[in-house]
């Protein structure tokens, strides 16, 4: 099969269809990787073919009418948000796509969630679609107003997006999220298919000590987007106080200078292999974002989330109603906060033991491999359009 996997060009969006995209390309099948030029590089150092497609999010944030006012209502900047990722980037998507569909002819084109313009160039082309997630679905406002400026730009190309959840386009889903914490009404209303979420982050040699040590590790990140000196501060000063070490990965936003001087049993890194790291810590300290959250899920750890903004939220709120977590929302976070919480976390037996049955739930969900040898019927299967 010829295949275009096709991303946002952020993190988030653009690793959790890496382990299928490799599978297939293991399994013999042409594989194009489309997103933004700022992350071509790795995806080739993975082995993929390239295409470039799409804005960077900054990029695509500069083009809107008039620049981001320094001063804006909430509802101010989810009208914003809903114009990038429901208008702008998908338009630019489908207008760089559309030469590739041309001289490739893919017999699937793979979308992810947040990559309406993907699906719509599919559709157009009369090429088949397959939506793939990148974590458990969203009810948020933000989310909703981006669902309704992804329906108008879909209309105004001749294709009519589902009511509730447009993401997919119509298209089946390829649900990384584990069945037990998906919200119910996704699952009833979509076209689900389960997909293993795989960890997967560029090759790397993890910190020198976490195999083979005496205490508790402790793995503290806000991820690749959501940087922020004083909230990683706070989380540092609180978790040094424990009799744990504590490794902090601070993401590309951050520098040494930004966070200062580290105690004695804190080691800071701007990278880590975090899906190489997570088997190995006893505590993630986090963000709520839904590749670190899965991540930790599927290794069965305990989680204390910081969220910061986006999706991170609600993941919180559903991981603390599973019993997987514990949340300090903003004007929560304190040292102290962070010192008791996670204390107590540690020692949390009932707390593991749901992260336990989370670890074994996504380890029972079908592989990237099982789902790659599905491929051909899925695209024979498709709903297909064409101009």
């Amino acid at each position: 099969m010829r295949l275009i996997f096709a991303s946002l060009a952020s993190h988030g969006h653009i690793y959790p269809l890496i382990p299928l995209a490799l599978a297939a390309k293991d399994a013999g099948h042409d594989v194009v990787f489309a997103t933004s030029e700022e992350f071509l590089a790795p995806l080739r150092k993975a082995g993929l073919e390239v295409a470039a497609a799409g804005l960077p999010i900054r990029a695509a944030f500069g083009k809107l009418h008039g620049g981001i006012p320094e001063s804006r209502t909430p509802e101010q900047l989810n009208e914003m948000i809903s114009e990038v990722f429901g208008e702008i980037m998908p338009r630019q998507v489908m207008q760089d796509l559309k030469p590739l569909l041309d001289v490739i002819r893919p017999d699937l084109v793979v979308h992810e969630a947040g990559n309406p313009g993907a699906a719509v160039a599919a559709w157009k082309a009369g090429i088949p679609g397959l939506c793939h997630g990148f974590g458990r679905e969203s009810a948020s406002p933000v989310v909703a107003v981006i669902g309704d400026r992804m329906r108008a730009f879909a209309a105004e190309q001749g294709l009519d997006l589902p009511g509730d959840y447009p993401a997919a386009a119509g298209n089946r889903y390829l649900d990384i999220c584990p069945p037990s914490w998906q919200t119910p009404e996704f699952k009833a209303a979509v076209d689900r298919i389960e997909l293993r979420p795989v960890a997967w982050n560029e090759p790397g040699e993890l910190p020198s000590g976490v195999r083979y040590r005496k205490r508790p590790l402790v793995y503290l990140t806000l991820g690749t987007a959501m940087g922020n000196a004083l909230v990683l501060r706070q989380a540092i000063e609180g978790l040094a106080k424990l009799p744990v070490d504590v490794l902090v990965a601070s993401g590309p936003s951050l520098t040494d200078v930004d966070l200062g001087e580290m105690p004695g049993n804190v080691r800071l890194e701007a990278w880590v292999p975090q899906g190489d790291l997570l088997p190995h810590v006893d505590l993630v300290v986090h963000h709520g974002g839904s590749g670190t959250t899965l991540g930790a899920l599927a290794a069965g750890k305990v989680q204390l989330c910081i969220p910061q903004g986006a999706d991170q939220f609600t993941n919180a709120e559903a991981l603390v109603a599973a019993g997987a977590c514990a949340v300090l929302l903003p004007g929560e976070l304190n040292a102290d906060a962070v010192t008791e919480l996670a204390r107590r976390l540690l020692a949390d037996e009932a707390m593991q033991a749901v992260a336990h049955r989370f670890r074994d739930e996504i380890a029972e969900m079908p592989s990237p491999e099982s789902i790659v040898a599905r491929l051909p019927k899925l695209a024979e299967l498709a709903r297909v359009g064409g101009s």
